[in-house]
């Protein structure tokens, strides 16, 4: 299996499908451990709710279980996985009458520029992961699920217009629109002198 860091090329990609399609197991494990964290972390930055995140995460791979067979690789198997994520998630949330808000820390620490895997050093402090934090329920729905999207699913802008099925430039002004205002929430920031 690829390294997670790492993608596969559309064909062998579509050679993993065809082999989960026709009762591979192995292939199968490989894709649910190639994207499954990517959904989940989605899904629970989303909702907030770690076990509805994993119960939609596995209804998720379920769909895609029943559907791979007629699948076919044209380089949007993510937007298609995530489309389908997002949504069971709005029909489950739309369910329980509720909006998804809470963010998760990693989210944050990806948006403030940080890397969520580095020392603390380059991470944010509580207070600046708070401050984005409040900042980041103040914007719109739309404009945290771009956010949510590119950051934490780490999709391309191009992925994500078709996960919310948008035009490429509406979703480019949301995300533009959603770090200005992040910005102007959290004030000016003390420049990195090092």
């Amino acid at each position: 299996m690829s390294d997670s860091t790492e993608k596969p090329d559309k064909s062998e990609l579509q050679q993993r499908l065809d082999r989960a399609a026709s009762g591979d197991q192995k292939a199968w494990q490989e894709i649910v451990e190639e994207y499954g964290p990517r959904v989940f972390g989605l899904l629970r930055a989303q909702c907030g709710d770690v076990d509805l995140a994993e119960e939609i995460a596995q209804s998720t791979f379920c769909t895609i279980a029943s559907k791979i067979g007629s699948y076919t690789e044209l380089g949007k198997f993510e937007a298609w996985l995530f489309r389908i994520a997002m949504n069971r998630l709005r029909d489950e949330m739309r369910r329980r009458k509720r909006q998804a808000r809470p963010v998760e820390e990693q989210s944050l620490i990806g948006m403030a520029g940080a890397d969520p895997d580095a020392s603390g050093e380059e991470r944010p402090d509580e207070d600046q992961l708070r401050k984005l934090r409040e900042g980041v329920a103040r914007l719109s729905d739309a404009e945290q699920k771009v956010l949510h999207l590119r950051y934490h699913s780490e999709l391309s802008f191009k992925q994500i217009a078709e996960v919310l099925e948008q035009p490429l430039g509406t979703i480019l002004a949301r995300q533009h629109r959603a770090l200005k205002k992040l910005e102007s929430f959290l004030g000016p920031q003390e420049p990195d002198l090092d």
